[in-house]
């Protein structure tokens, strides 16, 4: 199909479909408000929809004191006797795919539900949404010259039951429209290849002589991607490769540690990065501005949201809000309603809101994610951005790292403990400490106060990681490609005792 015929049929649809999302932008809690009754409503005749007797709710508070808010471990009876192929459990229309969620380190998976809906209404949807929001921004982009180098994960489908399982990005593809192949890059075949190491070699062999304009995928991963294929192909950076590559689509885990080695090998100052929000329960925010750190929060795609402040959160006090409470500046865990029969479930994420008109989000980390053994609440947003400071002023590259507490022993006080593989270390690592703990107090009144004097915390405890040390744990634990990626802080030390462990040893 001629360039221009394509062009203008997105420009057909990007108008059609942004009159939808003025919508949500005028009447955002009343449009939240009826997707609520909608999702009631079709599954009042379900098993859950009986149980807590759907047909008789008439308003949120009805809904919020009748429903509980679960996690998977509540509801993991219910998934495992979908998976063996019972249906109208949650959901009235037959659940078929479950998502292996890629988005924890815990040996035991979680699958998450994916309907028909979900698949249509919430994840091709957003993809839809993704690339109007862009063109909208960029009315001279030509992203449909070329293909979309997409990077998904590396495990392949699997049938039990007749119902099916695997990594979101494997079941999207597998869904995808016949057409949809000819505008990506690698094949399906590629892209569902299971071997991780041999599949990053055949993406650069199928890529590499196609004209990429766009990329789309996690950070980590889609780093490794590119820098092999600088080193097979000896160029000294991406748009050498590609000269007609435009932005890079990316989600699943924060851009902040890879944003200057991504500088580094596409630094052409016109090359644009968009975000996204999403996980294997659902797609939840897009950036929808240029050269913004800010995700609209998508209002119509079959998710009810609710927050749960986290100042409140896992205490006696704990209370979760509809999103028509939620205030400016303030952390809160979120919590789902979906179109797939998740009903009040904690996704295990924190956001923390920039505006409320429209509502904008930023992903300010997990719940489980955080140390706050002294009571000094530090999230992984704290440690990303004193990490990207720190970096800037001492000149150094970070690859990955990981945090735990070292915990008070008699009257020895309590301090944390970081583990951290540079691509670039810094000259003085004493300096790169001292200042990032003054970073860490400048974005942190807790932890400053705890560190003030030493009262509760001494200065931070920092080793520097041998080369490749996260990529080997995650090959030892079969964990390469997709959103799998070690907690960046933990409050226990389990994960923080195993790399250092495997940081002496010789692989």
């Amino acid at each position: 199909m001629p360039i221009p015929i394509v062009n203008s049929i997105a420009s057909w649809f990007l108008k059609k479909r942004f009159h939808q999302i003025e919508l949500f932008l005028k009447y955002p809690n009343e449009v939240q408000n009826e997707l609520l009754f909608s999702l009631i409503n079709t599954a009042e005749n379900t098993e859950i929809g009986k149980m807590y007797d759907f047909k008789s709710i008439k308003t949120y508070k009805e809904f919020a004191e009748r429903v509980p808010v679960s996690t998977y471990e509540e509801i993991q009876s219910n998934i495992e006797r979908s998976r063996q192929g019972e249906n109208n459990i949650y959901w009235p229309t037959p659940i078929k795919w479950f998502a292996k969620s890629s988005g924890t380190t815990n040996a035991k998976s979680k699958f998450i539900p994916v309907s028909s809906d979900s698949l249509e209404d919430c994840h091709y949807a957003a993809s839809k949404d993704l690339l109007c929001m862009y063109l909208n921004n960029n009315e001279d982009a030509q992203l449909f010259t070329g293909k979309s180098l997409r990077l998904g994960g590396s495990k392949e489908l699997y049938t039990e039951n007749g119902t099916v399982f695997g990594d979101l990005s494997a079941i999207l593809i597998d869904n995808m429209p016949f057409w949809a192949e000819f505008s990506s890059t690698p094949s399906n075949k590629v892209s569902l290849m299971s071997d991780w190491e041999h599949k990053m070699q055949a993406i650069v062999d199928e890529t590499i002589n196609e004209n990429v304009t766009s990329l789309a995928g996690v950070p980590s991963w889609m780093l490794v991607l590119l820098n092999n294929v600088l080193e097979t192909t000896k160029k000294t950076n991406i748009h050498e490769v590609w000269p007609n590559l435009e932005v890079y689509f990316h989600g699943g885990v924060s851009f902040k540690p890879y944003q200057e080695q991504y500088k580094a090998i596409l630094p052409n100052s016109n090359f644009k990065y968009y975000e996204i929000y999403n996980a294997s329960e659902g797609f939840f925010a897009i950036q929808d501005q240029n050269n913004s750190s800010e995700l609209l929060l998508m209002l119509d795609y079959g998710i009810f949201y609710e927050f749960i402040p986290m100042d409140t959160y896992g205490s006696k006090d704990e209370k979760v809000i509809p999103l028509s409470e939620v205030e400016i500046g303030k952390n809160y865990a979120v919590i789902i309603t979906t179109n797939a029969g998740l009903w009040r479930y904690k996704i295990g994420d924190t956001v923390r809101f920039t505006s409320i008109s429209p509502y904008r989000v930023k992903v300010s980390g997990r719940t489980k994610h955080h140390i706050n053994v002294f009571g000094e609440e530090l999230i992984i947003e704290n440690a990303e951005e004193a990490l990207k400071v720190v970096c800037k002023e001492t000149e150094a590259e970070i690859v990955d790292f990981t945090a735990a507490p070292v915990f008070m022993q008699g009257k020895e006080k309590g301090a944390h403990e970081w583990l951290i593989e540079f691509k670039k270390p810094p000259n003085d690592i004493n300096r790169f400490n001292e200042l990032f703990d003054n970073t860490l107090k400048s974005l942190n009144s807790d932890y400053e106060a705890k560190r003030q004097n030493n009262i509760t915390l001494n200065e931070p405890k920092i080793h520097i990681a041998r080369e490749k040390l996260f990529y080997d744990w995650l090959k030892q634990n079969n964990k390469l490609g997709g959103q799998h990626k070690i907690p960046r802080l933990s409050n226990s030390r389990d994960y923080l005792e195993e790399l250092l462990k495997l940081n002496t040893q010789l692989v």
